[in-house]
């Protein structure tokens, strides 16, 4: 029995969309991949979807709107990022934060590994670039390009993926401090945090898109997948 992988997805004009890379990722490390549906009832989906899934993918997305950190000199969001729609928002966070609460693991992209930061109480910059002085541009929008991360020493990013990767970046928005249960283990020649991890390694975060990596972002979704194959307490 291959494990039951959520995986949330984008809302645009009334339809929920998914990258088909994040299919093909969770199916090629063994696990069956289940897209999240935006029910009404919120809290009862969340409730039912924990239940019944393994584990949890939250992809990639708008900006987020949580913990932020402004300096009060620039906009609370930049104009070139999207606020994510409210049903996303809604969906996402009570489904993560259920995720949370059991004994599941996580895969947070991009924008998932910031609300995973912000539902644990990290903060996030509105705008990295803008805040933080000496930040390269980590967006394609403003001539990002790939870049490479350098792991923690023994960390789970480390044991993964090696000491160092290249990956690419199509983020504004980045961690200012980690939350509660979680240590930066990945960081770009900036400085800029690019992974996180939580002791036990149940839960994982990076803010790169390692779906659209092949093999080299392969390791990620195949250790969701083992950490999902196994007993719950």
């Amino acid at each position: 029995m291959r494990p039951l992988i959520g995986i949330t997805t984008s809302l645009n004009e009334g339809e929920q969309r998914l990258d088909l890379a994040y299919v093909r990722a969770v199916e090629a490390a063994g696990g069956l991949p289940v897209l999240v549906p935006m029910g009404r009832d919120v809290e009862a989906m969340a409730e039912a979807l924990t239940a019944r899934l393994d584990g949890l993918v939250v992809t990639g997305g708008p900006a987020v709107a949580e913990g932020l950190v402004t300096d009060g000199a620039h906009p609370t969001l930049p104009p070139d990022i999207d606020p994510t729609h409210p049903i996303r928002w809604t969906a996402d966070r009570e489904l993560l934060a259920r995720f949370l609460d059991s004994d599941k693991p996580v895969l947070g992209i991009c924008y998932g590994m910031q609300l995973l930061n912000a539902l644990q109480g990290g903060t996030i910059y509105a705008d990295v670039q803008r805040q933080q002085p000496g930040t390269d541009a980590h967006s394609t929008k403003r001539g990002g390009t790939t870049h490479a991360i350098t792991h923690t020493p023994d960390s789970r990013m480390a044991a993964l993926l090696g000491p160092t990767l290249t990956v690419n970046t199509r983020h504004l928005q980045a961690l200012a401090t980690v939350g509660d249960g979680l240590a930066a283990t990945g960081h770009a020649p900036d400085g800029v945090i690019e992974a996180i991890e939580s002791a036990d390694g149940r839960l994982l975060g990076v803010q790169y898109h390692p779906e659209r990596m092949g093999a080299d972002g392969l390791p990620l979704f195949r250790h969701l997948v083992e950490r999902a194959a196994e007993p719950v307490a």
